[in-house]
């Protein structure tokens, strides 16, 4: 197992727009995130990621980039970015920022050009294509809904947009676009960032000549012609030799539809070895179909059976991005623990992925334990692709059922703003009222609560992450499942140079017993993280309380 310094840090995920409004006008920005440095390195994490900061008409929040070498002025200026990149290299903390370059805003310059000047090198940045008489040029569809081809009459042409209409997709086989993606990547890396998280970057690469699917899905027919397209390892190998190569950076790509065997081919270590890791979502779909619209009940053995094909599937090969919230899934809590138990669930939860081998990623106010708040209209909802779903699901199960929906899958229910105390609009902001509306909870649930609390979800992250940074077999041990038919518990151990972990997860409110696998003895054991207070060990088992948690040390 190669050591590295992205292996040991853990990442705290940062979306600019709603996590701390520093001047006033209800709205997360920099002068924010600079306010809150302390805070961030003090949960023990070592890099900062942040979602898309740059110039955006925030169709899709930042995803929709205007310009990649400034800032949106919402969130402040270039040089308060480098204030804040300064303040988070002298606390030791890296920074990570979002690079999307499957796609850029319709308001670019080069996509402006490509409509303006048509003869100019910026018309084949995109996918300009003429339509097959009153028909789009294939049958694809946006992931977002509805069709894929946007049609514009000054051209008599359609672009491609494999996201929301606003986002076209920039035409990677061209040269000229490669280079450019590289300069942007350069002007940052030389800035002093410190690596990059890529957006659908399994998407860059679409099959030549564009041509129709055979099948048909609600969103996404055609995914099969530009996922993991002809030309994407050349690509991303032409980005490492290039530019990553020349700098000590990070970088993790997000795949929708990734399995171990794809990642590895991008992965594995080596001189072939394209991207440091990767994001796939195949542990996100425990409750639902793909992603969390096509809701199903919760199945722990499905959740367990992926982590555990991704945990021995790449351990000595390649290595794990480990997450479980982020700013395009719902709170977890809601989705596989109880909002009744919220703290101990989320200490579970918590343990759950963070004890595994991988680089952890924490999202802003997973941390303390958030969760979904209650929209009682879709016209609370600011999400584009929230509103594009909704309208599908209003069509086939009606409005009430497909507000219900909304309420569980919605990409908003992770965007409301962090809740730092109890004071009004949570101390997000001094501003009458907030970009966006607040959960109802956070005058209980909010960081200066959290401080105050010993046993406060915030001070078990922290108390788990100084356990992760200070024992290698956290980070580098290797991996084993017991109990796997189990519809309740998750139990799994760790060893590493001489030394074993057993990590044990309830994941139900109900009395489970548990007996220590073959081989352990707890009564030997040293419990050395649990969400409840016990008393010395006397038995090699035991009835698990709600949510319970528990790591035992054997040296």
């Amino acid at each position: 197992m190669l050591k590295s310094w992205y292996k040991e840090m853990a990442v705290y995920q940062v979306w600019p727009r709603s996590f701390c409004d520093g001047d006033g006008d209800g709205i997360g920005d920099l002068k924010g995130v600079l306010s809150k440095l302390d805070y961030i390195k003090s949960i023990g994490v070592d890099a900062i990621w942040f979602s898309p900061l740059y110039k955006s008409p925030q169709k899709d929040y930042g995803y929709d980039i205007a310009d990649y070498k400034s800032i949106q002025p919402e969130y402040g200026t270039l040089e308060e970015f480098k204030e804040v990149l300064d303040g988070a290299h002298k606390r030791g903390l890296k920074v990570i920022m979002d690079l999307v370059v499957n796609h850029t805003s319709d308001q670019h310059e080069w996509f402006k050009k490509s409509i303006e000047e048509p003869d100019s090198q910026y018309h084949d940045y995109y996918y300009w294509r003429k339509g097959k008489g009153k028909r789009r040029p294939n049958n694809w569809m946006s992931t977002f809904a509805g069709p894929a081809w946007e049609y514009n009459e000054k051209l008599d042409e359609y672009y491609l947009h494999l996201f929301a209409i606003e986002q076209p997709d920039l035409n990677m086989d061209n040269p000229k676009v490669r280079e450019e993606v590289k300069d942007i990547m350069k002007f940052w890396l030389d800035m002093g960032v410190d690596g990059f998280r890529e957006d659908v970057i399994t998407f860059i690469s679409k099959k030549e000549g564009l041509p129709s699917s055979p099948y048909w899905f609600p969103v996404a027919t055609g995914i099969e012609k530009y996922m993991h397209g002809p030309h994407l390892d050349e690509y991303l190998m032409e980005f490492k030799r290039d530019v990553y190569d020349h700098y000590d950076c990070f970088t993790v790509g997000e795949a929708p539809m990734m399995t171990t065997k794809n990642a590895l081919k991008h992965i594995t270590e080596g001189e072939n070895q394209q991207l440091n890791t990767m994001f796939h979502f195949e542990h996100m779909a425990a409750d639902c179909l793909f992603y969390s619209w096509f809701k199903t009940s919760f199945n722990l053995k499905k959740l367990k059976k992926v982590f555990s094909r991704w945990q021995n599937e790449l351990y000595g090969k390649a290595w794990n991005a480990l997450y479980i919230e982020n700013h395009d899934q719902p709170r977890i809590i809601n989705r596989y623990g109880s909002v009744e138990y919220r703290v101990e669930s989320a200490k579970m939860l918590a343990t759950m992925y963070i004890c595994q081998s991988g680089t952890p990623f924490i999202y802003q106010g997973q941390e303390i334990g958030m969760t979904n708040p209650t929209f009682e209209s879709i016209d609370e909802f600011t999400d584009v692709s929230t509103v594009n779903n909704y309208g599908v699901a209003k069509s086939i199960m009606g409005a009430d059922k497909a507000l219900k929906l909304a309420n569980y899958a919605s990409r908003d229910n992770a965007r409301t703003p962090v809740q730092w105390s109890a004071e009004k609009n949570a101390g997000f902001t001094t501003a009458d009222k907030p970009w966006f509306k607040l959960n109802d909870n956070y005058k209980e649930v909010n960081v200066e609560a959290a401080e105050k609390d010993p046993d406060s979800v915030l001070n078990y992250y922290r108390k788990l992450l100084k356990f992760r940074k200070e024992n290698e077999i956290v980070i580098y041990g290797s991996y084993k499942e017991h109990f796997k038919k189990s519809k309740e518990l998750y139990v799994y151990e760790r060893e590493y140079e001489g030394k074993k972990l057993l990590v044990i997860n309830s994941f139900t409110d109900k009395e489970v017993q548990f007996v220590a696998p073959k081989g352990f003895d707890l009564t030997k054991g040293n419990l050395v993280l649990s969400n409840y207070n016990y008393p010395a060990v006397t038995s090699n088992g035991f009835k698990t309380k709600p949510y319970e948690t528990r790591v035992y040390l054997f040296d």
